[in-house]
């Protein structure tokens, strides 16, 4: 198997289209579609269905997809790995993030970065902690902040910070001036209406086992993935949320709502960093972690 016949596959895949990958490739057509036609023959599945609007991937074909793009970032990230060695922090890193870290850490993230290590790029992507770990596996991400409190063999997790966790509800009118009210127990919060993310978010299954364990369910009354979304339907419709104090504080509507601490103990998330127990972390990853450690360390003080 190829490596630029992988390349070529992972395009022609990406852009839905033989004529578009050839023309950001530089390739003539011809020549990418027996490339592609000869990954076919040796693998004895067909990648591709054509039809008149381009091609659409096979179920063969979505398998390779995974494999071949982890396949090309760990040949890349060879790369890199031994031009660091010779010291120069260059090359590209990607880093995956929960939404909700995500809103906080992007921007300051994306500056520094770039202020520190002018000769790298940096690219972030977006998901749940148990996506963010699956792509961690497959060499999607080079590291990833989660919320998972558990991980497979091949990664490694390590403690950032732990964020309580709050019942909120929309502050009822002038009467409660403070933003954090006195603490609920799990019966309040399982006697409650929610709007809450759907399994598999940590929060969700950070509410749903802690209710378990004290023989409670969860009155959910809707399933919301959008944290401005779950504010405005606090704020307007009477229900609840549970959520952390950083994301009502950075949802620039803080007046509007009051926050309840959860349980004794207290109810809390912790944010983890998760490497691979697999791949060696060279000189950009290792300054990379320092500098999100900082971040987090800034922005969640």
């Amino acid at each position: 198997m190829d490596l630029k016949q992988l390349e070529y596959f992972v395009h022609v895949a990406e852009f839905g289209s033989f004529t578009q990958s050839s023309r950001f490739l530089r390739v003539a057509q011809p020549a990418l579609s027996r490339q592609v036609r000869a990954l076919e023959v040796e693998l004895r599945q067909a990648l591709f269905e054509r039809n008149g609007r381009g091609v659409t991937l096979t179920e063969p074909g979505q398998r390779l997809l995974e494999h071949a793009r982890g396949i090309l970032q760990q040949v890349q990230r060879a790369r890199l790995d031994l031009e660091q060695q010779r010291g120069a922090l260059s090359g590209q890193l990607v880093i995956g993030l929960p939404p909700s870290v995500s809103r906080t850490l992007t921007g300051p993230l994306v500056r520094s970065f770039r202020e520190r290590f002018p000769q790298a790029s940096v690219g972030l992507v977006e998901g749940l902690s148990d996506h963010l770990m699956e792509w961690l596996a497959v060499g999607r991400v080079d590291f990833a902040l989660v919320y998972s409190g558990s991980a497979p063999a091949s990664i490694d997790l390590a403690p950032l910070l732990v964020e309580p966790l709050y019942l909120v509800g929309a502050r009822p009118g002038r009467a409660a001036a403070r933003l954090v009210g006195a603490p609920v127990a799990l019966a309040q919060v399982a006697a409650t209406e929610l709007v809450i993310p759907p399994r598999p978010h940590s929060i969700r299954m950070l509410v749903d086992s802690a209710l378990a364990d004290a023989g409670l369910k969860a009155r959910v009354a809707l399933e919301i993935e959008s944290v401005p979304t779950i504010l405005d339907l606090v704020q307007h419709d009477g229900f609840h949320a549970v959520l952390t104090l950083n994301a009502i504080r950075r949802s620039g509507s803080e007046a509007r709502f009051q926050v309840r601490p959860i349980g004794k103990p207290r109810l809390a998330a912790t944010l983890r960093l998760a490497t691979s127990a697999q791949r060696p972390a060279g000189p950009l990853m290792e300054r990379s972690i320092a500098l999100v450690r900082e971040l987090v360390a800034q922005h969640w003080s």
